[in-house]
């Protein structure tokens, strides 16, 4: 059985241990002992050195040989000083995720925590921790401290401590009475000269500095005593962190309020399922309710039929029986019997033959099976839900569907035509439903390439409005069908007329009043006045007796102009000239 943990190891990735529950300042979140040379990252989470060593590279990774298992244990990033090709591009933060860019010199290049080395340090003075080394020989366990250098001494190295003049005078004090200190200050070295001390800060460059760095390659660069200006560089810190709690108080507020929003919508989100889930349950009692409605009145319309339907059968099976009984007897007679014994039972065959002659009787079935169930149709109202479905027991007989509308005999060329279907069922009662597949062709009888499209309108409640424009004079054929059979009455003929001619006279008197007394003015009536006057006057010959249009002659004042062709261009000028007057 394979090691879970090594096999973690072999792959430079091993499985961080679970964080506290506290997040701690003097601990590393990766392995949770006390900080060992903490590093900082651009995202300000701390981690040891030897933590970030052991991560996997996030990005650039064609550095390492592909037959190369220097990644199995984490030591890609311990010999990068070693390894002539650049070091990986970046590495993904374990705490945020955040990708950093790591410096040319490898983790070793990030800024050291010495926050967290002090939070360490104090956390061993309390016990807590694994014991102080010494900052001199870094072999034994430190047992005091010396307050003018700041270094944690061992037994060995502050006996030697003592016996130099240049330190015998230092004030040195045990660990264990510095228990209740919160902060113990240790000496910064510069990383370019380890036996400098940092005191100094290069403006130009933004960085502390030590001595040798001022007159090397800090040399005519502006720079001052930390302590000189840590008030500037302080302040303009702090001013950023007052800008950074207001942002975090924003954020806070906003999470709290998200957070409050998620709580009430789950609340909200419960209350309406509820609500739903009651409705759906409603629902569902009333559809069952409703099915158990619709297959009662199925079962009572089947037995109601079938009832019927056995009744007229019984009928007719007594009436087939008994004129069975009758032709066989008469034949029987006829072939068996002699003259006497014919017109001895003569009598009693015909009455008997005439009498069941006379029965009337339905030779088609009284009931069919034209049951339909209609989705759509609206049901019923159980528990205040509005269900659907119905069962219908009248269907459409499209012989029985009749046409109003317009007179189809009466029509005009270019004149919309609108026709109304009125749909009945068998036995002639309205079918107050729509839903009927309605079909309608429009042809006309001497042209076979004229056909006109017409448009069928479902008005839902068993009426079927058509429309269409005849475009051609003549006569049409008009064939309505329901479910692929002719209404009562299709197909029917129309005849559409040319358009309306409107008169181009006018509708006057006579010829001389209308125009003023001008002896070439015409009119269509043909009567003329002596003197000269060449169109009608009151009382003379060929005038009508009453108004009449001048442009043909009619005497109705709403009609059509019957003057198809002008008899001469001459007339037709004085008729125009006529109505100009």
């Amino acid at each position: 059985m394979s090691d879970p943990q090594g096999e973690d190891e072999r792959n430079g990735t091993p499985e961080a241990p679970a964080a506290p529950e506290e997040p701690s300042w003097s601990r590393c979140p990766l392995c949770t002992q006390p900080f060992s040379a903490p590093r900082i990252l651009p995202c300000l989470h701390t981690f040891c050195t030897a933590c970030l060593g052991r991560l996997e590279p996030f990005s650039d990774l064609a550095f390492r040989h592909e037959d190369s298992d220097s990644g199995s244990d984490g030591s890609w990033l311990r010999g990068q000083q070693q390894n002539p090709q650049p070091p990986p591009l970046s590495i993904l933060c374990p705490v945020c995720d955040t990708e950093v860019d790591l410096p040319p010199t490898g983790v070793e290049g990030l800024p050291t925590d010495h926050v967290a080395l002090n939070e360490a340090l104090l956390e061993a003075l309390r016990g807590v921790g694994l014991g102080v080394a010494c900052d001199l020989c870094a072999d034994g366990e430190a047992v005091k401290r010396c307050q003018a250098c700041r270094l944690c001494l061992c037994h060995f190295c502050c006996q030697a401590h003592k016996r130099q003049k240049k330190t015998a005078s230092h004030a040195v004090v045990e660990l264990r009475d510095l228990k209740g200190y919160t902060r113990l200050e240790k000496p910064i070295h510069c990383p370019a000269h380890p036996s400098e001390e940092l005191r100094l800060f290069c403006e130009r460059c933004d960085l502390p500095v030590c001595q040798e760095c001022v007159v090397g390659a800090h040399r005519q660069h502006p720079y001052n005593m930390a302590a000189n200006i840590i008030h500037k560089h302080g302040d303009s810190i702090r001013e950023l962190v007052k800008i950074t709690q207001q942002h975090v108080g924003t954020l806070r507020g906003a999470l709290s309020q998200i957070e409050e929003a998620g709580e009430s919508l789950d609340r909200r989100t419960e209350a309406v399922a509820l609500e739903i889930r009651a409705f759906a349950d409603g629902y569902v009692r009333a559809v069952e309710e409703h099915r158990g409605r619709l297959l009662r009145t199925l079962e009572e319309l089947r037995v109601q039929r079938e009832t019927q339907l056995q009744l007229q059968k019984a009928q007719l099976q007594q009436l087939l029986q008994d004129m069975q009984t009758g032709v066989d007897f008469t034949e029987r007679l006829l072939t068996s019997g002699s003259d006497l014994e014919i017109l001895l039972t003569k009598g009693v065959v015909e009455n008997r033959l005439r009498r069941l002659n006379n029965v009337d009787y339905h030779p088609h079935p009284v009931a069919d099976d034209r049951i339909q169930f209609s989705p759509h149709e609206k049901g019923a109202l159980i528990q205040s839900y509005e269900i659907f479905g119905a069962v219908l027991n009248r269907a459409t007989d499209p012989s029985k569907c009749v046409m109003q509308g317009k007179d189809v005999g009466r029509l005009r060329q270019s004149e919309p035509v609108g026709l109304m279907l009125l749909c009945k069922d068998g036995s002639g009662e309205r079918v107050e439903r729509g839903g009927e597949p309605v079909r309608v062709t429009v042809s006309h009888r001497e042209r076979k390439d004229c056909a006109i499209k017409a448009i069928v309108c479902d008005n839902q409640d068993g009426t079927y409005h058509i429309s269409f424009t005849p475009e051609e004079p003549g006569r049409y054929a008009i064939s309505i069908f329901v479910r692929g059979q002719h209404v009562q009455g299709s197909p029917f003929t129309m005849t559409v007329k040319n358009k309306f001619r409107q008169h181009r006279g006018l509708f006057h008197c006579c010829t001389f009043c209308s125009s003023g007394g001008q002896k070439a003015a015409r009119c269509a009536c043909g009567g003329t006045m002596p003197g000269g006057y060449q169109g009608c006057g009151h009382g003379h010959k060929g005038h009508p007796g009453s108004p009449h249009w001048s442009c043909c002659g009619n005497v109705a004042e709403a009609s059509e102009c019957s003057l198809k062709q002008p008899r001469e261009d001459s007339l037709q000028r004085s008729l125009l000239r006529t109505v100009a007057l």
